[in-house]
């Protein structure tokens, strides 16, 4: 195959048959004109209207005013209300609620477990980034049937509900997995 200089080679002047120039176009086709035309007589009638109208007062009309007689006039007394079709109406009238004592019972104080780990060092990780929450933490070590574990975990919360909303306030930054329990 021989080899071919692209470089020396002279340019071609043919046009690229994408780049073709249309020829121009005149706007005012006859689609144009006519939606012109419309145009303009619509806004001529609608001034015309506003013209015509705008001198014209507007007509009132007499209003008679009758006096009637209050002696001739007899009130009408509303009808007398329906039968009820069901008894349960008359019951609910003479229905007393018996309203029942009971007495909230405190489980006990809750802790929350964010995690259990052998090595302190992932456990201490654990806590600093519960500190970087707002709350505070702590580490406790526990003898299991395996070995040694470090557990992190807060509290004592007096209820079950602060210890879930600070349960949450760690979801929302990314401290996952954390369980609550009664404190023993």
């Amino acid at each position: 195959m021989a080899h071919q200089d692209y470089v020396s080679r002279s340019q071609n002047k043919k046009k690229s048959p994408y780049k073709t120039k249309a020829a121009p176009q005149s706007i005012f086709t006859l689609k144009f004109k006519f939606v012109l035309l419309l145009l303009i007589l619509l806004i001529g009638a609608f001034s015309y209207g506003l013209w015509t109208i705008k001198d014209k007062q507007p007509q009132t009309t007499p209003v008679k005013i009758v006096k009637e007689k209050s002696q001739t006039v007899q009130k009408k007394s509303l009808p007398a209300p329906p039968k009820e079709k069901w008894a349960y109406v008359d019951s609910l009238k003479s229905k007393e609620v018996e309203v029942g004592e009971y007495e909230v019972k405190n489980k006990g104080p809750y802790k929350m477990q964010c995690g259990s780990f052998r090595t302190e060092k992932q456990a201490q990780v654990l806590k600093a980034t519960i500190a970087f929450t707002g709350l505070t933490s702590q580490v406790s070590e526990s003898k299991g049937q395996k070995g040694i574990y470090y557990k992190v975990f807060l509290g004592p919360y007096a209820r079950k509900r602060e210890a879930e909303k600070d349960k949450h306030k760690l979801k929302s930054n990314n401290v996952n997995g954390c369980q609550i329990w009664l404190w023993r």
